[in-house]
């Protein structure tokens, strides 16, 4: 497996100027330590950067909208839903979530596939591509689960829920981080972690919100996926503890 550690001309570190670290470190000293921009406490002339901020927080609108139902089934599920005291846009907008980030671990898991094929993967499992294929189906499926889920409620599955945007910009640096042509194979499954750990966070509390307002059959449902998640997350931190220890030692 090609190492992902390599003595070379690294020049980031102030090491390599001690002459120009000792300037840096007499001058923060002088001027003391610096103000966050999020300090009110600061000094008049540090405040308006604080104040600017807390401005754009209050003017700022939400992060899109969960959408009113467009069909006759989706207006009478909601207005059940309400009926009982519960506010089913929450679900709606966490379902919307999980088919965003089940796409994009589909995504993900090809990507992965496609660096494994070009790079030694010995040290890890002499059937990683087959595994990470079936890891990609799952997620397919599970992307298809959560679809079919929204359809029953008469939700509509190809808007984006304000849940999903933010889901999409969390996760758009693992996917930079693995479709990187620079990145290593362990690099690459340090980010898939990063994934698969928030994936199953996810899953644990849509499944306490689908139980918490009714919908146990849904949450049966997903709590198969949560058993294939767990799956997921497991093979990939072993596979990463393996590729770090077989270089470190």
């Amino acid at each position: 497996m090609e190492p992902t550690s390599q003595m070379g001309m690294n020049r980031t570190g102030a090491q390599m100027s001690p002459m120009d670290t000792e300037k840096m470190e007499r001058y923060s000293e002088s001027m003391g330590p610096d103000v966050g921009i999020d300090d009110m406490n600061a000094p008049a002339e540090a405040q308006p950067a604080a104040e600017l901020r807390a401005q754009y927080i209050d003017e700022a609108h939400l992060v899109g909208s969960v959408p009113l139902p467009g069909t006759v089934k989706g207006a009478m599920s909601t207005t059940m839903d309400k009926l009982t005291g519960n506010r089913p846009e929450v679900l709606i907008d966490k379902l919307g979530e999980r088919l965003a980030f089940e796409r994009q671990g589909t995504r993900l898991y090809e990507l992965m596939m496609a660096k494994c094929r070009e790079m030694d993967t010995s040290a890890l499992d002499p059937d990683v591509l087959s595994t990470l294929s079936h890891f990609r189906d799952e997620e397919a499926e599970h992307f298809a689960l959560v679809d079919e889920s929204m359809r029953a409620l008469g939700a509509d599955p190809t808007a984006m829920t304000p849940c999903a945007d933010v889901a999409a910009v969390a996760s758009m640096g693992v996917l930079q981080a693995i479709a990187d042509p620079r990145t290593t194979v362990p690099q690459c499954l340090n980010a898939l972690l990063t994934a698969e750990m928030t994936d199953n966070a996810g899953w644990e509390l849509l499944i306490k919100l689908a139980d918490s307002t009714g919908h146990t059959e849904m949450a049966d449902k997903f709590r198969q996926a949560l058993i294939e998640e767990n799956e997921h997350m497991a093979t990939i931190k072993q596979w990463l503890e393996r590729a770090v220890v077989t270089e470190a030692s």
